[in-house]
């Protein structure tokens, strides 16, 4: 037999493998895993070229990934001025006074909707520190910004306006534009006219993302995006000068009034790949935000508002992911309340049999217990992000909880609850919405904080699961990821603690020793 690429040794690993649960060695060619055993499994692969890496007792798993992730179009995203540290009007005043300029523009993210202290958003909080410029900040969600009057009139916007999907220029009763712009379509009159990074710059940045990724034991990423298009193109020119430190599986948007030339070309799209890059499925909304009022939810929120589909005619959703389905390709949708949850069910539902583990849903903020069962009844993958509990309080003093009322907050990210339901539960982090680090997603999902603190957390082996076996399977790789065992990929994460057994604080600051991706190391904390 030719010999090995790497060799690890002197590792306790988790293998997620039922035929051999334990093993302490492995050995990697091309790219993927060819022995799993001892010392004496491997020793007959060792060649001349072989790296040969001893773990001194690490505890080495399956490749974490993080099944909900927007790496590429998080650079746009997370440009400018840090905002996350901000938590009221006053300190956000503060960062924005002395806020750098980009083409001559103030740009903010991960603001906090908190930070306005139950104010209406709205730019005449903010106009007086910005000297006149123009000024783009995003809310924390990603579905909604705040825009100065000088970057309106950059855009055009002098007053509402009427979009094809769930989204708002809101305004005054007398017709003037707040600069609170809510959902995709609003916040795209603007960011048509901001300053855009060259194509050598946001690749440089996207490879010092992705690297510090790696760093954090994280292989891979299901990405919920295709950026503007271009992606596939700037990521074969990451390629052409080395591999991508994180394999990446992108899903195009399906937006509402997409047609059947709309829908022709994400299919195409199914066949773009690099070596770790690949475009698999397609990326839906079917609401919003609970914060921004457009979550879809069976009653309305306490403001009276959420109780509108993204897709202004939900049955058009229905019908784009049942000819998508019927060509093969995979779904997720973006849905956060009941209602939302609840009509991408009864979609997977209609399509029977051939359904079962084909599509998935993110985020599942609430839910109530007459749906929790259908995920697994139906085969819908629950696709969680745990770090945005830390958005909510325990006290439902938040704007998340506020806006649901005590009942509905009490039923907050129920990942547990569709855990032991028997569903399959994929987890992320949703950057640039929560950090990308892997281990605050295990850490989280094991100890959940704010509204949902008052529900179980998963188990460590869940937890692990959700980011390596429960992650394959949503993106339909169960087959080749997702476990330790031959014929699998050589997508590896060595931690110097047993995720398993270990406590959520100490897996939150746990050493990572080694990533390994595509039978490559890409970052090497030995």
């Amino acid at each position: 037999m030719p010999a090995a690429d790497l060799v690890l040794t002197g590792a306790a690993v988790r293998t997620l493998d039922p035929n051999r649960p334990h093993a302490s060695a492995v050995a990697v060619r091309d790219g993927v895993i060819v022995a799993v055993g001892d010392d004496a499994d491997v020793r007959g692969l060792r060649g001349p070229g072989t790296e040969v890496v001893d773990l001194g007792g690490a505890t080495l798993t399956p490749g974490l990934v993080d099944a909900h992730s927007h790496p590429v179009w998080g650079l746009e995203m997370a440009t400018g001025t840090d905002l996350s540290a901000v938590r009221d009007l006053d300190a956000l005043r503060g960062a924005l006074r002395g806020a750098g300029r980009t083409g001559g523009w103030v740009l903010g993210w991960g603001l906090d909707h908190n930070a306005f202290g139950g104010r209406a958003v709205d730019r005449a909080l903010i106009e007086d520190v910005l000297d006149g410029a123009p000024a783009f900040i995003r809310l924390y969600d990603g579905h909604s910004a705040l825009v100065s009057g000088a970057a309106l009139r950059a855009a055009g916007i002098e007053g509402p306006r009427a979009f094809a999907q769930r989204s708002t220029v809101v305004c005054d009763p007398d017709g003037r534009p707040t600069g609170h712009l809510v959902e995709h379509a609003a916040m795209d009159l603007v960011q048509a006219v901001l300053p855009r990074p060259s194509h050598a710059e946001r690749r440089a940045r996207l490879v010092e993302l992705l690297s510090a990724m790696a760093a954090t034991g994280l292989t891979g990423a299901h990405v919920m995006d295709l950026g503007d298009g271009d992606v596939p193109e700037l990521l074969a020119s990451v390629e052409e000068a080395g591999d991508l430190p994180v394999r990446l599986r992108l899903a195009p948007w399906c937006m509402p009034g997409v047609g059947p030339q709309g829908i022709d070309e994400i299919i195409a799209l199914q066949a773009a790949a690099g070596r770790l890059w690949r475009v698999g499925g397609a990326k839906f909304f079917m609401d919003g935000t609970v914060e921004g009022g457009t979550a879809w939810l069976e009653h309305a929120d306490c403001h009276g508002q959420g109780t509108d589909a993204f897709w202004p005619d939900p049955r058009a959703y229905a019908d784009a992911v049942r000819r998508l389905h019927a060509a093969g390709v995979r779904t997720a949708t973006h849905a956060i309340g009941d209602a939302a949850v609840r009509h991408v069910l009864d979609t997977v539902a209609s399509l029977g049999e051939s359904g079962r583990l084909a599509h998935r849903i993110e985020h599942i903020e609430t839910v109530p217990d007459d749906t929790v069962p259908r995920f697994a009844e139906l085969g819908v993958i629950a696709s969680m992000q745990p770090p945005h509990t830390a958005y909510t309080r325990a006290d439902h003093t938040d704007e998340w909880s506020r806006r649901l009322g005590d009942t509905r907050a009490s039923r907050a990210w129920r990942t547990r609850d569709l855990r032991d339901a028997g569903a399959f539960v994929a987890l992320g982090s949703d950057w640039p919405i929560a950090h990308y680090d892997v281990r605050q997603v295990l850490a989280t999902a094991m100890s959940p904080r704010g509204a949902a603190s008052a529900g179980p957390g998963l188990t460590g082996l869940m937890a692990l699961e959700g980011c390596t076996t429960h992650a394959a399977v949503a993106a339909g790789e169960a087959d080749v990821a997702g476990r330790v065992a031959p014929g699998h990929r050589a997508d590896l994460t060595a931690l110097g603690l047993d995720p398993v057994t270990a406590g959520a604080d100490e897996v939150a600051q746990a050493p990572v020793r080694l990533t390994v991706a595509g039978g490559r190391i890409t970052y090497r904390g030995l």
